[in-house]
């Protein structure tokens, strides 16, 4: 048996693979690798080669690009905005989101406009009430509708372009490709807000994202927040040196009241004297604590406001819970109350009620509101004591738009777009120099860039690369394309369209759209000189139909994205996929031969 025949059966068994949908991707893309190099269609090299194609590289930094503009505030500024304009109706977000992913997959590719979309639209379709299953799907399509906007707008652009040159019919123009894009993005969005609903299913992700944005009225519901928490130092000279708190005089002052007293180690003092260094934490209405202030001689050490406006791009608040064998349990607290350098105790609650200004001894299971910077509460995620309850990062990304280096992160975005554009440097370096601009800017931290790339499908594209490698190396893309040429025969370029449509799709839909594209683009070549049809009009539809990668969810890293948070299954895809295709078809069918003629 020839390399030719292993590897398209090798082709074969994949397909069969992910429709069985029994095994990870991941691991069906591996194993698929594994197979090319044990009956020694390709040796160990190539195997690996695709780990390091450009294609992965550009991939993997542009989850880094995505993380940068989504951890600054931008993505939720921007979901502000459509909310603003677009209302809160499910059919007028749905055409705003998937227009802005048509525009941005032209500009930064599909899976670059995904990646930064996905947070916002989960994020709107939880606060309309909406599944993001109705949502995230007509997001990709129209993303992938999009790509065809612009030369830049997929690698499978760039591809058929330079097939078209190599075969002495000449480039396409810049933006030649929007000739059919503009169409395809207005009835792929038309086409998800009439059917959406109908062929969408209304499924729930296993772990649903929470809305966030709102955490401050969220807490304010739970807890009796107090409407203002001052700590007052007590200087030297203090008339309260030696007084209990019961001792002090607050009828100058009748709405104040003191809630607690802290000594400078950060222990709560409930009936000793007050001493030099000790924190008095008052509530009360703030010109009868500037009164009290002034006459006692006391110092400001700080002011939190009402929490509405705790959260800013310097700080914020979160909720911790005590989980058992915390070292904790047994410390009294109270609002108002210093934890460490940077923390405060803002509200306590107990079996779900909350305990005001009393001071609270800490038990299993209570809960508390905590105030203070980022980077101070980030690092709760470490400590053992306490759970939290809403990570820091989340509620910082989602509460606070164009947050710190929210310009930086954008700057770095457009500068990407640039070099993208214009072809300065080739696609996979302008990813590596956005990403690393991002992290020496220290608007991604290493690490953090590290947990930002979706390595599933860094896996998935690498090793699914060598496939496509394989059958061409082998001889496995000529026999299918005599089969084309002995099936259409001359004289019937409309036959030809189809039939390269529905081979290019049909492929699309197992192997990434720029390894079917590589695959097919010289097949189309070949039959176009066979049958005695123009190169520009087929390589066009090769291009069209490469980009309809919409029926499964390995067809593109994109549509890998979504799945997850989505909750979608893998035969979810087909059923707007293949009615959004329909549409590709008919629309390629119609505009291609009238402009570029047969």
């Amino acid at each position: 048996m020839d390399d030719g025949t292993v590897s398209l059966i090798i082709l074969g068994l994949t397909v069969v693979l992910f429709v069985w949908n029994r095994l990870p991707v991941e691991l069906v893309a591996v194993l698929t690798a594994l197979s090319l190099w044990a009956t020694g269609v390709l040796d160990f090299t190539e195997v690996l080669a695709g780990f390091g194609d450009p294609v992965v590289i550009f991939i993997a930094t542009l989850f880094v690009v995505s993380e940068g503009v989504d951890s600054t505030g931008v993505t939720v500024w921007a979901g502000q905005q459509i909310v603003r304009y677009a209302g809160t109706t499910r059919g007028r977000l749905l055409i705003a989101v998937t227009g802005l992913s048509a525009v941005l997959s032209a500009l930064i590719t599909l899976n670059g406009a995904v990646a930064a979309l996905l947070p916002l639209v989960v994020m709107l379709a939880v606060r309309i009430g909406q599944p993001p299953s109705r949502m995230l799907m007509p997001l990709t399509f129209a993303g992938s509708a999009g790509s065809l906007l612009m030369l830049t707008g997929t690698p499978v652009n760039i591809i058929v372009s330079d097939t078209a040159a190599d075969a002495g019919a000449g480039p396409f123009a810049f933006f030649s490709f929007a000739v059919v894009g503009v169409p395809l993005v207005v009835g792929t969005i038309a086409l998800s807000v009439l059917l959406g609903p109908k062929l969408l299913p209304a499924a729930r992700p296993a772990h649903p994202a929470a809305d966030l944005a709102v955490h401050a009225q969220t807490l304010e519901a739970h807890y009796a927040l107090p409407d203002g928490l001052h700590r007052l130092r007590v200087p030297e000279r203090s008339p309260l040196l030696g007084r209990t708190a019961y001792d002090v005089d607050l009828t100058p002052y009748p709405d104040v009241v003191i809630v607690g007293i802290q000594d400078s180690n950060g222990r709560a003092r409930a009936d000793a004297a007050i001493d030099v260094g000790d924190v008095l934490v008052v509530s009360g209405p703030a010109e009868q604590v500037d009164s009290l202030t002034a006459d006692s001689l006391l110092a400001v050490s700080i002011v939190p406001t009402p929490v509405a406006g705790l959260i800013t791009r310097d700080a914020g608040v979160v909720e911790v819970v005590i989980p058992p064998r915390s070292s904790l349990v047994g410390e009294t607290v109270f609002p108002g109350m210093h934890r460490g350098r940077d923390l405060v105790v803002i509200a306590v609650q107990r079996m779900g009620k909350d305990r005001g200004t009393k001071h609270t001894q800490l038990a299993e299971g209570d809960a508390m509101v905590v105030y203070g910077p980022w980077p101070a509460l980030d690092e709760l995620t470490k400590d053992r004591d306490v759970l939290l309850v809403d990570s820091p990062e989340l509620v910082r990304r989602q509460a606070v738009p164009w947050g710190p280096k929210a310009s930086v992160a954008v700057a770095v975005l457009v500068a990407m777009v640039v070099l993208l554009a214009t072809g300065a440097v080739p696609p996979a370096m302008a990813g590596l120099l956005a990403a690393t601009s991002l992290v020496l800017t220290k608007v991604v931290g290493p690490r953090q860039a590290y947990r930002a790339i979706s390595w599933q499908i860094v896996v998935l594209i690498g090793a699914l690369i060598p496939l496509s490698a394989a059958i061409q190396s082998s001889g496995g893309a000529d026999r299918i394309a005599d089969q084309i040429i002995d099936a259409v025969g001359p004289g019937r370029p409309y036959l030809l369209l189809l039939a390269l449509f529905v081979l290019t799709a049909a492929l699309g839909q197992v192997v990434s759209n720029t390894a079917t594209v590589l695959i097919v683009a010289p097949i189309a070549v070949a039959a176009a000189e066979g049958t005695g049809t123009s190169v520009q009009p087929v390589l066009m539809l090769v291009a069209v139909a490469g980009a309809a990668s919409l029926l499964t969810p390995v067809s593109t890293p994109a549509n890998m994205m979504i799945m997850s948070p989505a909750g979608y299954h893998f035969g979810d895809y087909w059923k707007l996929g293949l009615v959004v295709m329909s549409w590709w078809l008919l629309t390629a069918m119609i505009i291609v031969p009238l402009v570029w003629p047969l």
